[in-house]
């Protein structure tokens, strides 16, 4: 079974993707993600960023095991080309063009149908997920009442503080106030 996933209006020149592209094509999984953990062109981590979507794709959707997968192909096509404007020399103004590119990666089995889940494993595993995430979400609203409910406490205590120290510094006198020191300069 093949599995894709795209990549489109990468602001990368195709040449350069290309070169990447190659490196990877017919590889297993975890040799491509070393590969391009250590690669140092730009597109690499664009790469492997699509690289997990194909995997994702593969096993969310046809339940296919990671372990049996391989990049099968990698098609680097044109996207549409930025066209901008350079002062040239006389007046003359000198086209620049600022290329993107589309990839499609196509991810296969290496056995067919090895290690494959059902349509009602997927399903179940699905609904685990969904469950999980629903108690996550109560959880956390649990906690986000209890600390709505402390920081009440916190203000209410923070303003009786803070109208107690303004008490204090307005029974200390004008005469330590910085607006006093100010304005007491003798004028010319």
């Amino acid at each position: 079974m093949k599995v894709s996933a795209k990549l489109n209006n990468l602001r990368v020149a195709p040449r350069k993707v290309r070169i990447v592209a190659k490196l990877v094509k017919g590889m297993a999984i975890n040799d491509a993600f070393d590969q391009l953990d250590i690669h140092i062109r730009k597109t690499a981590p664009y790469m492997k960023k699509l690289l997990e979507s194909a995997i994702a794709n593969g096993e969310n959707n046809f339940g296919i095991d990671k372990d049996n997968m391989f990049i099968s192909d990698v098609v680097v096509d044109a996207g549409p080309t930025l066209k901008r404007w350079r002062a040239r020399a006389f007046g003359r103004a000198g086209k620049i063009l600022k290329r993107t590119s589309k990839i499609e990666l196509v991810i296969s089995e290496r056995v067919e149908g090895k290690g494959r889940k059902t349509k009602e494993e997927i399903e179940k595993e699905k609904q685990a997920k969904i469950e999980a995430q629903k108690k996550v979400v109560k959880e956390r609203e649990k906690a986000d009442k209890k600390a709505t409910e402390t920081n009440k406490v916190i203000k209410a205590d923070s303003t009786r503080i803070v109208k107690k120290d303004t008490e204090k510094e307005g029974r200390k006198g004008d005469e330590k106030s910085w607006k006093n020191k100010i304005f007491r300069r003798k004028s010319m």
